[in-house]
């Protein structure tokens, strides 16, 4: 596992060298103490949070312990050998910043989450789902495709996390139907956000870089879907075909509170001013989401006003986030934004030679690679790196990054917002178990580019 974790990151993406604001380049540290030290505390700190389960540590826990503990090391390096702290001091601001764009994004889109929870938004939409009569298969199947057409426009973390939390109010304790119908979930949000410059944060990235159109990245439908699709079959055979336990006739049917459609519309409008703010106004993303939450904020003061103090108060649907999540992702951000400062991802440069590996199969391991890592900082790493690459391969680890993030359950923003909703149940061990139906699954995508890119060339208009 170690050796493995430590090849795939030799072999990762080229970084250009971290410079600071006073155009001084950040010399390479790699094979000194700290160089190693740091990569070794990186290695062990992700074993842990791999064996989760194992150790019945929170995931949280290790990442944030690295994350924080080796820009630690790196500045006690640079202040025991004379090196300017002005770099340290700017790296760590650039990374702050990238990370509070993730950070207050999640915590806007799980606040609105807890707060259709305690509105009875999902308890009736759990009702309308059971009642008919659906099997768990059926259900399985409906998450599913919903989740893959939601996804390209309201992003594929608040898809996997507003349809996770259907599938725990249908079925709390049957994991035969809430493992794969998580991994359901988070493979088909990862798939239908790759398509749709708004689905996924890697695919934003790309798009804002100028990488594509917005009608270029549509024509990842044909590769993301059959890919989805390919998985879903696979995992659909170990769903059980039964109808829960569930009599309508006997069920009371759950009422939403007063304000509940009012809370769904501003959580979809929300996701507007996110995407309008970052591509109209060029501000964060984060940005338009923090505006939406001091909407719901003054929809809750007048909620009070109107139904008492008890109707709904969003500061309670902020304490019930979860946090955990959130700290993990400012770990592993820190720990990657060290191994960058560092100069361990700027070792590979040479893979998109076609001499080595050539794009194709250098993109193709960058799905590999998010799956580990992240996709969110692997895509930041391609961009920065900047490799001689046409439409088709920009498009190629467009698609790889945003599917890839599917075969490990930390490997992308909808796999982690699912495991903090399942806690206990969607774990790396559940998901690993199945994790071969994805893999097939990304090979299927990958065999569709390159039949639709390569061999046809139908991908551009005009």
């Amino acid at each position: 596992m170690l050796k493995i974790l430590m090849t795939l990151l030799l072999s990762s993406l080229s970084l250009l060298a971290a410079s600071g604001s006073t155009g001084e380049v950040a010399p390479d540290i790699t094979m000194t103490w700290v160089g190693f030290a740091c990569l070794l505390v990186f290695v062990v700190g992700y074993y842990f949070v791999a064996a989760e389960e194992k150790y019945s540590i929170d995931k949280a826990k290790p990442a944030l312990f690295i994350g924080t503990f080796m820009f630690i090391l790196v500045a006690l390096y640079y202040a025991m050998n004379g090196l300017s702290m002005d770099l340290v001091h700017t790296q760590a601001q650039h990374l702050i910043l990238e990370i509070a764009e993730i950070f207050f994004f999640l915590f806007v889109a799980m606040t609105y989450i807890e707060s259709l929870i305690h509105m009875g938004v999902f308890d009736r939409l759990k009702y309308n789902l059971i009642s008919k009569g659906y099997t768990y298969r059926k259900l399985y199947w409906l998450t599913g495709i919903l989740a893959f057409f939601l996804s390209p426009i309201a992003d594929n973390l608040t898809t996997a996390l507003i349809l996770s939390t259907v599938l725990i109010t249908i079925e709390k304790h049957r994991k035969d139907f809430l493992v794969p119908g998580a991994i359901n979930i988070v493979v088909a949000a990862n798939a239908g956000g790759a398509w749709s410059p708004f689905g996924d944060i890697t695919t934003l990235m790309a798009w804002t870089a100028g990488k594509g159109t917005f009608t270029d990245f549509m024509f990842l439908f044909p590769a993301s879907i059959i890919g989805y699709l390919v998985t879903a079959i696979l995992l659909a055979r170990v769903v059980p075909d039964e109808v829960p336990d569930f009599d309508a006739s006997k069920e009371v049917k759950p009422k939403m509170h007063e304000g509940a459609k009012v809370v769904m519309f501003l959580g979809v409008f929300t996701i507007f001013c996110a995407v309008m703010s970052h591509q109209v106004l060029h501000l964060p993303a984060m940005w338009g989401m923090m505006f939406g939450l001091s909407l719901l904020k003054l929809f809750s003061y007048s909620l009070k006003k109107k139904y008492g103090n008890e109707h709904f108060n969003v500061f309670h649907s902020i304490a019930k986030i979860e946090n955990n999540t959130l700290m993990f992702f400012f770990g592993i951000l820190a720990a990657v934004g060290a191994l960058y400062f560092i100069g361990w991802l700027a070792l590979a440069a040479v893979v998109y030679d076609p001499s080595v590996l050539g794009p194709t199969w250098s993109n193709i391991g960058v799905g590999f690679l998010s799956a580990i890592v992240d996709n969110v900082p692997v895509m930041s790493a391609v961009l920065k790196a900047n490799p001689a690459m046409g439409l088709d391969q920009w498009m190629l680890v467009t698609l790889t990054a945003g599917v890839g993030g599917s075969m490990i359950s930390f490997g992308s923003a909808a796999g982690v917002g699912v495991m903090g909703k399942l806690h206990g149940i969607y774990t790396f061990g559940a998901h690993m178990k199945y994790a071969w139906t994805i893999v097939i699954g990304y090979f299927v995508s990958v065999g569709v580019w390159y039949v639709q890119y390569e061999i046809l060339g139908f991908y551009h208009i005009g």
